[in-house]
């Protein structure tokens, strides 16, 4: 008896300590990031100024007026959105394909798709930029970045896709083509709307790994097409880091992003829910 009522006082009382404890642990960067965003650059190397400082606007206020915050969020925003929708519509028809009419390569090419994960981004950046730049004459352009993180978050969406379809009875599928309904109505009648969690939360993870690519959207733009994750990394020069405005800067990145996920958590769970329970 004692043995259960200590194993119920530890439920009860400790378990939500440990929960709010490691919930804190990983919210205190970004915490530190937004305490961060109200000091000016001075204030933010300063020891001394650690909690004890007066609250500014200047970092912001500075973002917005000199560094044009507004045309990095919206080319941000176009290249995240449009790199989602050409994933969706190429990873929708290819999970439907190796889903419901799997052959016996079906599963090296899943394999082979997502090895292509495993290539060292740094080994393909001098090849990519000399061809954007000097033969196809895309560099800095919103095509190229679209193009690009389509075709680097392809592989997970249709991964995820594939293993949202397959948890679909398969005599759904065979049941309309004995109706009469052809490959495109299978797709849009039956398809989307019993996978639609599933195809939502692989959108909106899409969509995150999108938003938060830094690596190709810093290199591959300069002006025209360069991001949220171009202006980040701007705020930085040969004397150091300018912690104040970098800060304010990454909290106006993440901001959009934590919103939206707030927003979608419901369709985000049952996304990676579903299936789980029969």
């Amino acid at each position: 008896m004692a043995i259960v009522a200590q194993s119920s006082r530890f439920g009860i009382y400790g378990r939500p300590v440990l929960a709010w404890a490691v919930a804190l642990i990983f919210f205190f960067p970004i915490f530190w990031m937004i305490f961060t965003s109200f000091k000016t650059d001075a204030d933010a190397v300063k020891p001394e100024f650690l909690l004890f400082f007066t609250p500014t606007l200047e970092n912001y206020l500075n973002m917005t007026e000199n560094y044009d915050y507004w045309r990095f969020a919206i080319n941000s925003v176009i290249t995240s959105v449009f790199a989602t929708a050409f994933a969706l519509v190429v990873g929708v028809p290819c999970a439907y394909a190796m889903a419901f009419n799997p052959s016996r390569h079906t599963k090296d090419v899943l394999m082979w798709m997502l090895s292509t994960k495993m290539l060292p981004a740094a080994a393909v950046l001098y090849p990519m930029t000399f061809l954007t730049k000097n033969f196809l004459g895309i560099y800095d352009t919103k095509f190229l970045v679209i193009i690009v993180l389509c075709l680097i978050n392809l592989p997970i969406a249709i991964w995820m896709l594939f293993t949202y379809f397959k948890e679909i009875p398969k005599e759904i599928i065979e049941a309309g083509k004995m109706d009469g309904v052809n490959t495109w109505g299978e797709v849009k009648e039956i398809l989307v709307p019993l996978a639609w969690g599933g195809i939502a939360s692989t959108a909106l993870l899409t969509f995150i790994f999108c938003w938060n690519e830094a690596y190709w959207t810093v290199r591959l733009t300069t002006t025209d097409a360069a991001t949220l994750s171009k202006l980040i990394e701007g705020n930085r020069a040969p004397e150091g880091l300018f912690f104040g405005r970098l800060s304010a800067v990454s909290t106006a990145a993440v901001g959009p992003i934590i919103v939206l996920g707030w927003f979608c958590q419901k369709q985000l769970v049952q996304g990676l829910t579903f299936g789980a329970v029969k």
